[in-house]
């Protein structure tokens, strides 16, 4: 039997704690933070892991992205409250590969925006506000990194509010456009969503809290244009119809072997929007 690991329980704000799972990786960073929302966190306290599901007097709880098929991680999330809703951030499997077993384990109805990643609930919808856990949580559709990816808004999350951005933004580096589902043009556009919502607190899906989502966003909205000039760069110095593995090799040259796949991905979808995205 695995032995539980509760120091991997952070602390990530007044209304949320992730857990951070077991599968760490050049895409994943440390691995996938799974995030429980609940009111009875704000009293500061961390979950309290003693069994294989909470107990009736437990605090209910939102789980926001169970992530991989592990036992010991599914076990501890499963443990830190009543589990009245799952949501899911994506569809990649780091987020979703235990999420039918989360549900099968806790009873807890899953959410996305994708159905078929839902289980007893209907999918999300952007703009949706739900009530769970004590807790506001706004759904937006913030598409790019993939086409069904969301960002939850909790905007009575301390002094600022937060937001659950999944791979959107992370916490560290920056993200990938996974062409053909993702798409830059959408993901530009769901920059420019969230740097609407101003000084957030930012809660990724893999990497540290960030203080402010506006900041990053800025950040991450240059990088794309930097990006978008070396390729504009390659183009001329290549060709208008240069295939991308042979702009990558030209604007990548430095990139480990093992991202060499997602630094591709990225070339493609750059591409494509300048190519003609609509």
């Amino acid at each position: 039997m695995i032995e539980p690991q509760p120091s991997r329980w952070v602390q990530s704000s007044e209304l949320t704690r992730y857990r951070l799972a077991p599968n760490p990786g050049p895409m994943s960073l440390e691995g996938t933070n799974s995030y429980v929302i609940s009111e009875g966190f704000s009293a500061g306290a961390m979950p309290d892991v003693h069994g294989p599901t909470a107990g009736a007097d437990a605090p209910a709880v939102v789980v926001v992205d169970p992530g991989p098929l592990d036992a010991a991680h599914l076990g501890e999330l499963a443990a830190a409250g009543r589990v009245e809703l799952v949501l899911i951030t994506h569809h990649h499997a780091d987020h979703t590969e235990g999420a039918e077993e989360f549900h099968r384990i806790t009873g807890a109805p899953v959410r996305a925006l994708d159905a078929s990643l839902c289980f007893a609930a209907p999918p999300l919808a952007d703009g949706e506000v739900i009530e769970a856990a004590g807790v506001r949580i706004e759904v937006l559709a913030t598409p790019g990194h993939t086409a069904d990816s969301v960002s939850l808004l909790l905007p009575d999350d301390g002094d600022q509010g937060s937001v659950l951005t999944g791979d959107t933004i992370l916490g560290r580096g920056t993200t990938v456009i996974a062409y053909p589902d993702g798409r830059l043009g959408d993901y530009l556009e769901s920059l420019r969503r969230l740097e609407s919502l101003g000084s957030k607190t930012v809660l990724p899906a893999h990497g540290p809290v960030l203080p402010d989502l506006g900041e990053v966003v800025r950040a991450y909205a240059a990088h794309r244009e930097e990006r978008l000039a070396q390729i504009r760069a390659a183009l001329e110095r290549l060709g208008a119809e240069a295939p991308v593995a042979a702009v990558t090799d030209l604007v990548y040259a430095d990139v480990d072997a093992s991202v060499r796949r997602a630094a591709e991905t990225s070339v493609a979808a750059q591409l494509d929007y300048l190519r003609g995205w609509a």
